[in-house]
């Protein structure tokens, strides 16, 4: 099951909000240079070329599906190439700005990856980043539960995927040790009301359930959906709900 972008962009305006609050700490002074990781649809990587118009800017995603995209929002000064984040953090490139929206999320082993990162950047290079932070959402623990219970075990052949997000304090060190200055940490809720339980498990349903999805048959993909919309009524016990969605914003410049 690829991604989707129709699916994802269902919450395009709830999505779009904390990357606007991450763009709010960049400032343009220096930046030539940068590169936008987990870029998806392009869209975004288009509106930081339009407000930072003296940069130029890579895109990068591993989607091909979310990548197509992207070629309506190339420009002289903006271009978008498929690579995975490991792949990427790999390479030698260095940059004035290195920004993830809502992707790194999808990176295993954090306490290796933000450093190797870190060092991509540029003399005064911004490294800014903003991530779901998956182990205080209640979606994301009612998904957890669920594909530990029997009969998803078996069907899923074992696999499940713990989220590799940190804690607040440990991004406080890891950007303080690898000498990042002008520290802006911040844990923010997004919050969204829901009409139904339907609209929680179709917020969820364009991303963290994909790794899931794509590995069971119809017949378990149906039941998956059915338990997690019960156990989202169960959760919320009426609706309209709010859901307290919290997000991860780090800010920092390199020394």
């Amino acid at each position: 099951m690829p991604w989707n972008p129709n699916t994802y962009n269902q919450f395009k305006a709830i999505r779009f909000q904390p990357f606007f609050d991450l763009m709010g700490l960049i400032s343009a002074e220096n930046l030539k240079q940068a590169v936008d990781i987990g870029c998806g649809t392009g869209e975004q990587t288009a509106i930081l070329a339009d407000q930072f118009v003296h940069a130029h800017f890579l895109g990068i995603d591993a989607s091909a599906e979310m990548l197509a995209a992207s070629q309506a929002f190339v420009k002289p000064h903006v271009r978008f190439e498929r690579k995975t984040i490991e792949t990427f953090a790999e390479s030698t490139s260095t940059w004035d700005l290195i920004f993830s929206n809502a992707a790194l999320q999808w990176a295993n082993d954090h306490t290796t990856l933000f450093p190797k990162l870190m060092t991509q950047l540029n003399p005064d290079g911004q490294f800014a980043v903003q991530m779901p932070f998956q182990p205080g959402n209640a979606l994301n623990q009612i998904l957890l539960e669920i594909v530990s219970e029997q009969p998803f075990p078996d069907l899923l052949h074992g696999f499940i995927r713990q989220s590799p997000v940190l804690s607040v304090d440990d991004y406080a060190q890891l950007l303080f040790d690898n000498g990042l200055t002008d520290l802006n940490i911040t844990l923010k809720v997004y919050p969204i009301v829901a009409a139904s339980e339907s609209n929680l498990y179709q917020f969820i349903a364009g991303s963290a359930l994909i790794p899931y999805m794509e590995k069971l048959d119809v017949e378990g993909q149906s039941l998956l959906k059915e338990v997690f919309m019960k156990r989202i009524r169960m959760h919320f016990k009426r609706f309209p709900a709010i859901y307290a969605f919290k997000r991860l914003l780090l800010y920092g410049r390199s020394s």
